[in-house]
């Protein structure tokens, strides 16, 4: 799952990130409303974390062009501890959840995870689809009740494969969603091909069928039919 966090407090947006990247999610920083700005016009994102005071702007306008712009991407504000008028406005805007400061990044992280249920996988802690079971939180893959031991990336196409299920993604958007800036950077995308033979194999090899299906000259999507 793919996070961005606006923040404009360098140490608090450090800590955050170590925090969560240590519980499994790919996050982005943006430490001010400009570069935020950048970020949500070309990237895509599982849930932003927004600042609401930026030295630069209005986090409440970025909550408004999150919306705009994807409407599966979730929302929580991080507000001052006195700003119940942000915290409304913001919630008002279309955000899911906020945090005021100070908080514990467990809690926080907590938030995240309730927000991603909510906006991926109907408020389940579960995935359920044919022979497959998948626990978001604790990062568990069965197949036919057998566990399926995938590295974080394999884990991670899965998921994004699997939450859109039906939907054509690009390799450009799959190398972009799983490793986030440094994708502009790959002169290949052929580890995205790699990555969706080893995934492939592994879900055979505990007896569940092929739904990874290649889009010739575009990408991959995961189909039943």
């Amino acid at each position: 799952m793919k996070l961005l966090l606006v923040e404009d407090e360098q140490e608090l947006a450090d800590e955050i990130i170590k925090f969560i990247t240590h519980e499994g999610f790919l996050c982005e920083a943006a430490y001010n409303y400009e570069e935020a700005l950048q970020k949500i016009y070309i990237h895509e994102y599982d849930c932003a974390i927004i600042d609401i005071t930026l030295p630069d702007g209005s986090g409440l306008n970025l909550i408004s062009l999150v919306k705009k712009i994807s409407l599966k991407t979730g929302i929580i504000v991080i507000s001052a501890k006195n700003s119940l008028g942000d915290k409304i406005a913001g919630l008002n805007l279309g955000a899911d959840d906020y945090i005021t400061k100070p908080f514990h990044l467990a809690e926080l992280n907590a938030r995240v995870k309730s927000v991603l249920r909510r906006r991926h996988f109907n408020s389940d802690n579960k995935i359920e689809f044919e022979e497959f079971l998948i626990h978001p939180d604790s990062r568990e893959v069965l197949i036919n009740s057998n566990p399926v031991f995938l590295t974080r990336k394999e884990y991670e196409i899965l998921l994004y494969l699997i939450s859109n299920r039906e939907k054509v993604l690009t390799k450009e958007s799959i190398a972009e969603h799983i490793w986030g800036d440094r994708a502009e950077s790959f002169d290949s995308l052929d580890f995205v091909y790699s990555q969706i033979k080893n995934l492939r194999k592994k879900i055979s090899e505990c007896g569940g069928k092929d739904y990874l299906q290649s889009v010739y000259g575009i990408g991959y999507k995961f189909s039943s039919r």
